[in-house]
């Protein structure tokens, strides 16, 4: 791994993960937090945090891969483009509540790639389609070594808070309390 010693953070991991995990160590230091499932660096370069895991997913899109490595940022996604989301990559998740969205894959660079695009699509620069195969395309030149602007650096700047979305109150205070009495009441 690069001539650099394992983190003894991940050392007892399996080789996918400590593998994936290696490659932020290498980049940002030893996390901020370690348990024996994950590790995690707290507002690392761009991002508002990273998670590694010890347990790895199949992931089949563009190719089959293992996904093990989380890049988090505080992002306010449009609730009408989500669903463009949700089927452009299951690796990118929307968490409308605390306002973030994350990629899950091997290594930074993809999530670069799938975050720029993800914000492609809630800007309405690309479809999901054409997110999709955009991913392809440099996925590809990735391996032929040419130029891989989407997996450089994230093309926007995210917020950094008030990105949470709490939702809106559907039960009053009284509804609540009528619910608690009838519940002591038997119904």
């Amino acid at each position: 791994m690069n001539g650099k010693a394992i983190s003894p953070s991940i050392s007892e991991w399996p080789g996918d993960a400590r593998e994936a995990a290696q490659l932020v160590v290498d980049q940002y230091g030893e996390p901020d937090e370690v348990s024996a499932s994950q590790v995690v660096w707290h507002k690392p370069g761009p991002w508002k945090r990273i998670v590694a895991t010890r347990e790895v997913h199949d992931h089949n899109f563009p190719a089959p891969h293992l996904d093990s490595v989380e890049s988090v940022i505080d992002y306010r996604f449009p609730a009408d483009k989500a669903r463009d989301a949700y089927l452009f990559d299951g690796s990118v998740v929307i968490d409308r509540t605390r306002g973030e969205v994350s990629a899950r894959c091997h290594d930074e660079q993809a999530n670069f790639l799938a975050l720029n695009l993800m914000h492609d699509i809630a800007t309405g620069a690309k479809t999901m389609r054409q997110a999709r195969d955009y991913y392809a395309k440099e996925f590809l030149d990735y391996r032929r070594k040419k130029p891989t602007p989407y997996m450089e650096k994230l093309r926007f700047t995210p917020p950094r808070g008030g990105t949470a979305d709490p939702d809106e109150r559907a039960l009053t205070d009284e509804a609540l309390q009528r619910a608690v009495d009838e519940g002591k009441r038997g119904g």
